[in-house]
């Protein structure tokens, strides 16, 4: 959809936007037809970096020639690959001009996702002890560098010799050069190693929050080193809580059992749930402005992505749908 094409005046709450950079992710499609927004074209690069060109009359929190980020909802009827979008204020916040916009651009999405998990569904704490699984997975980082911020004691999992080095080193960017991470739990070597050094590092007790990046159903399917439920349920404290990712996740009567008496909890992750309602903008809006001062700062930190040009973008996107867990960027503009 190109400038011409869009129509000459805005509705009262909108913001008009020149894309300059968009994140490009899978989409998933079962959540789309859940939700009933199945249709020919689906909104993708929603995680848009971008210059206000125009302001709708009632406006009042932006101004042209501000930048600004934000996430397309589901339903948007644009894309970030499109230029130039309009988008409702509610949606938006301003971007702290040090920051690149290939960096939020790039991680954006997953820093949501780890506000989500950690404020919103675990209710951490400082002190509290959390397992984050696939720790140098984009989402992963995030939880980690965010749960590290607030004081939390954070393990996690590496699924090769090179993710299990770089989370070794992850250190801050200011204060105290102490690593992020207080183990790091080579689980490409065997699953059945998670336990016991869980176990060894909190006294036998567990810990108190568990975040999966998706989880086995069933027992012996052991691809992409991803748990099974029984794992996570074995390193829960009592009166821990288990966000998890995995949308189909089906607890036998014996699973339920075993969080009895943890007294245990479990939370299903689906950070699209902020902008599927309307019913709490004001706080998704305060989240939004949070991890975006954060990275300005260098709190929150991405793994480095390579920015691909507008032409590139079928390609990449046809990778990502394969691949979930990768992301990319668009850069629409040389400017940055």
């Amino acid at each position: 959809m190109s400038w011409l094409s869009l129509p000459e005046s805005l509705n009262t709450h909108q913001v008009r936007v020149e894309v300059k950079a968009c994140g490009l992710s899978s989409v998933d499609l079962q959540l789309c037809r859940e939700m009933k927004m199945e249709r020919e074209l689906l909104s993708v690069g929603r995680d848009i970096v971008g210059v206000v060109k125009k302001v709708g009359s009632k406006v009042s929190l932006f101004q042209v020639e501000e930048e600004v980020v934000g996430i397309l909802p589901l339903d948007s009827p644009f894309s970030g690959l499109c230029g130039v979008i309009d988008i409702d204020e509610h949606y938006i916040v301003h971007k702290p001009e040090q920051l690149s916009g290939v960096t939020v651009a790039a991680s954006l999405r997953d820093a949501v996702a780890a506000y989500t998990a950690l404020h919103t569904l675990a209710h951490m704490a400082a002190r509290h002890s959390v397992l984050v699984v696939d720790g140098a997975s984009s989402f992963g980082l995030m939880c980690i560098q965010l749960a590290w911020y607030h004081g939390l004691k954070v393990f996690t999992t590496s699924h090769s010799p090179q993710d299990h080095t770089f989370l070794e080193q992850l250190r801050p960017t200011v204060g105290v050069q102490d690593p992020l991470v207080v183990r790091v739990i080579p689980v490409y070597k065997g699953p059945s190693t998670l336990l016991p050094a869980i176990l060894e590092e909190t006294g036998g007790l567990g810990v108190d929050i568990v975040i999966d990046s998706g989880v086995h159903i069933h027992k012996g399917d052991e691809t992409d080193f991803v748990p099974e439920k029984h794992d996570l349920i074995d390193v829960l404290a009592v009166g821990g809580h288990w966000v998890t990712s995995c949308s189909h996740l089906q607890l036998d009567p014996p699973d339920s059992s075993y969080l009895h008496l943890k007294s245990a909890s479990l939370s299903f992750l689906n950070p699209e749930a902020w902008t599927a309602s309307s019913a709490q903008q004001g706080r998704y809006l305060h989240i939004l402005k949070d991890i975006v001062d954060k990275m300005s700062t260098g709190v929150l930190r991405p793994r480095p992505e390579e920015a691909f040009p507008l032409y590139d973008a079928t390609v990449a996107m046809e990778t990502l749908q394969q691949d979930p867990k990768r992301k990319a960027v668009v850069k629409l503009s040389s400017e940055d």
